[in-house]
């Protein structure tokens, strides 16, 4: 693995004195490798211009004008995407857009289709609307996992009226393939059903892999909403800024008219400066870290094989986030919990995300290489022998 000072020179003392929910949920000897935050410094754009607005003073209502513009750039040179970018809608973050758009779309008592195991924050989201989640879990395939669309269509022809998509997934960190999406976007038209496609993962897509925004695929564009931001990728998901694009005149329309125009004014000002800055300037910084990533995969898989040969892998093909399969190891539901007991290391628990999730914990790998070798070293001292 190549060196790379941006990257490799995370300071262990420096992150502990953050103030951020991933370094103050445990104690001083915990190594928190669980929520999906990356140690690494700000990319230089991000910083400037963040630095930049405090200097001046700058920390007013946000201004997100220019938001708009920045992404449409970005995702013209990143996924091949020509959006338009008056239709695109402001929101806090990624969650926030997605229950607005799930009380436009849906009514209360209808199914929710997810695909778990799915990021927790899904099954609150339906339920704390008032909706019901329709899981339809992933399948085991050559890449990993795999949508089962003999399940979605069940539960389309059940009456779902939305399908929450994490695409990449989170945790598996699957890439769908543009011929996935086409299926999914016929049977969403076949049901009319709406797709809320939550792609924040998707400019972290490593190596071969290649994104595919939802809305791109033929069919999809009047059955789907893109959720997205910069907050994962550039690392500033406490600033709150994210945005909904629709792929047509008619779903723009909707937004236009239905969505709650207080949701635009939660936007965070320091969180557009950074979003802004991160899509016109950021592309260089984020093509090093997706290659820095793309290595840290592999390394993980090395150090597994090696230390934790009963845990299974399969590696990400998008973002920070491994999704390993613990079950052989004989640590009950919950191995994320003797990890931390024993190894004082803290990865995601498997069970908040679907009951396929039990025996499953998730690592996060958005570290430098030595942390990720300190993390799995204790938990490789966890489990008994």
């Amino acid at each position: 693995m190549t060196p790379h000072p941006g990257f490799d020179d995370v300071d262990l003392v420096a992150l502990r004195r953050r103030r951020s929910e991933k370094w103050a949920a445990y104690d001083a000897d915990v190594l928190p490798a669980w929520v999906a935050e990356m140690d690494f410094p700000l990319a230089p754009t991000v910083r400037d211009a963040l630095a930049g607005a405090i200097a001046n003073g700058d920390t007013g209502y946000a201004n997100t004008r220019g938001l708009a513009e920045a992404y449409a750039g970005f995702a013209a040179d990143r996924f091949g995407w020509a959006l338009d970018p008056a239709w695109l809608w402001p929101v806090a973050d990624v969650m926030t857009g997605v229950r607005g758009v799930l009380e436009l779309v849906t009514e209360p008592g209808d199914a929710v289709v997810v695909n778990t195991p799915v990021y927790p924050p899904f099954f609150a989201v339906i339920e704390d609307t008032g909706r019901r989640v329709a899981a339809a879990p992933l399948l085991p395939a050559d890449a990993g996992f795999a949508l089962d669309f003999d399940a979605i269509e069940h539960a389309f022809a059940g009456g779902a009226r939305a399908h929450l998509l994490c695409s990449p997934h989170n945790p598996t960190g699957r890439v769908y393939r543009h011929a996935e999406l086409e299926a999914l976007a016929g049977l969403a038209a076949r049901y009319g059903v709406t797709v809320i496609s939550d792609e924040i993962h998707a400019p972290m897509a490593l190596a071969e892999s290649i994104h595919v925004p939802f809305v791109t695929v033929p069919g999809a564009a009047e059955h789907g909403i893109v959720v997205a931001s910069a907050s994962k990728s550039w690392n500033v998901p406490g600033l709150k800024a994210a945005h909904l694009v629709a792929g047509s005149e008619r779903i723009a329309g909707l937004l236009d008219t239905r969505l709650p125009k207080h949701l635009r004014y939660h936007v965070g000002h320091l969180g557009v400066i950074a979003a802004e800055a991160a899509f016109r300037d950021g592309r260089g910084w984020l093509s090093e870290l997706t290659a820095y990533l793309d290595a840290n995969r592999t390394l993980l898989g090395r150090l597994l094989a090696e230390r934790l040969p009963g845990v299974r892998y399969v590696p990400p093909e998008a973002g920070y986030l491994a999704w390993l399969d613990c079950r052989e190891l004989g640590l009950g539901d919950d191995p994320a919990a003797v990890f931390l007991e024993r190894g004082r290391v803290a990865l995601m628990s498997g069970l908040p995300f679907g009951d396929e999730g039990k025996g499953w914990a998730r690592l996060n790998i958005g570290t430098s290489a030595a942390l990720m070798d300190e993390a799995v070293r204790r938990m490789a001292g966890s489990p008994m022998s």
